[in-house]
């Protein structure tokens, strides 16, 4: 790892480092993410308890602050000159990728804007696998996260109504099927969907369908966990 080095010269800046972490199963850790993480000067974490027990699990025991939504704009800056005075960070969210509908994007603009070196490390996503397990093509697809949840919601559905390209969208157990619900009523009933739940843990599920069966199925049976719906294109 660059950075920090004793060589008889000034020590330059450091280096930002992107760290995804598994979003289920503790495995699907690399071994380049747990040798940065135990060399890293210090770790940001989106929740510094859950993050906790991945570090704790592979003997990671560097120092810990957190950093998320409700900090970032404050911390982004400090965090800066902290590298720009030689120190080596590593950003981690609680699960996936940071930066992926996760705190990420602000610090990284901000060191990029400072000339920092940004080091993303491939790893582990949740809609990646959601995408080639749903069976709907994915060498063109849209990635939408989370829609609005009041606000611009039905006018983002609408825009949304004539992509050719199958779409990747993040929602939470609780509104599932309510959202099922509108995207019947806006792309019809018989638009192909497929949710994944729960994706590398124990009770990982994919149900696929039209946006009208998947909908029903979850109106009996309560959805929990984390959710990924994968919505079929409009016909070209």
């Amino acid at each position: 790892m660059r950075g920090n080095q004793d060589n008889g010269e000034k020590a330059g800046p450091g280096i930002l480092y992107i760290v995804p972490t598994p979003v289920g199963n503790l495995e699907d850790m690399t071994f380049r993410a747990i040798r940065v993480l135990k060399e890293a000067d210090l770790i940001l974490a989106e929740d510094t308890r859950t993050s906790s027990v991945l570090l704790k699990h592979y003997e990671i025991h560097g120092r810990l602050e957190s950093h998320h939504k409700f900090n970032e704009h404050k911390t982004a800056g400090m965090i800066k000159e902290r590298i720009l005075a030689g120190a080596n960070v590593a950003l981690i969210s609680d699960a996936g990728t940071p930066g992926i509908s996760d705190p990420g994007f602000l610090l990284v603009r901000t060191c990029v804007s400072e000339g920092i070196e940004v080091q993303t490390l491939p790893g582990a996503t949740a809609f990646v696998p959601a995408l080639v397990s749903s069976g709907f093509p994915c060498d063109r697809f849209c990635f939408e996260g989370f829609l609005p949840v009041k606000k611009g919601r039905q006018t983002r559905l609408h825009e949304l109504s004539s992509e050719t390209r199958t779409m990747i969208f993040y929602e939470s157990p609780y509104r599932l099927v309510k959202t099922l619900d509108q995207f019947t009523e806006v792309f019809g009933e018989d638009r192909g969907c497929s949710v994944a739940r729960e994706i590398s843990k124990k009770f990982e599920e994919h149900r696929r369908g039209t946006v009208k069966e998947v909908a029903d199925w979850y109106r009996e049976h309560e959805p929990k966990g984390e959710i990924v719906i994968i919505l079929a294109g409009a016909s070209e």
